[in-house]
């Protein structure tokens, strides 16, 4: 057993809900920490001299990088909130099962953030045929590493229970 598996005999079904919490909370922290700073530097972009005289069609793929950020931002750190809300009253299974479909919605609307900023970089870096060669490539390693490869291993029957 390694240093991350858990001893189900062992654990009783609140010490799980405690761990399977607090673990998610942790996640999350690492994808609110990039998802704020993204959402930093797209609400800076928008006060420059070049954002001004970016096209129509840049202004568009901002606007929804911008967009799909906060969508993230409020998806990625509500569950912290519901933790707090809901702290000592015995809702952890509730907050597990709300938190895991909010920071899974949270991580694809970050993955269209991520995909949209590097479509506006790439564009106005190298051109419009780059920029699109360049974003599919991106959206198929976020879908591919984030969704496609976990949800195959879950079907597949490679992940224990709780995990």
């Amino acid at each position: 057993m390694t240093a991350v598996e858990h001893d189900d005999s062992t654990e009783s079904p609140d010490e799980r809900l405690t761990r399977n919490v607090n673990e998610l909370l942790q996640e999350l922290r690492v994808a609110q920490a990039g998802v704020q700073f993204l959402f930093g530097f797209l609400l800076a972009v928008a006060f420059t001299e070049q954002y001004a005289r970016a096209s129509g069609f840049e202004q568009v793929v901002h606007l929804v990088a911008v967009l799909f950020a906060t969508a993230a931002v409020a998806l990625l750190t509500a569950p912290a909130a519901w933790h707090r809300m809901l702290f000592r009253r015995g809702q952890r299974p509730v907050i597990l099962r709300v938190a895991n479909t909010l920071a899974v919605t949270g991580l694809a609307c970050l993955a269209v953030a991520m995909t949209a900023t590097v479509l506006l970089l790439v564009k106005v870096v190298a051109g419009p045929a780059v920029a699109t060669v360049v974003t599919a490539l991106v959206a198929v390693m976020f879908g591919t590493l984030w969704f496609l490869l976990p949800l195959r291993a879950r079907g597949n029957g490679e992940m224990n229970g709780d995990d």
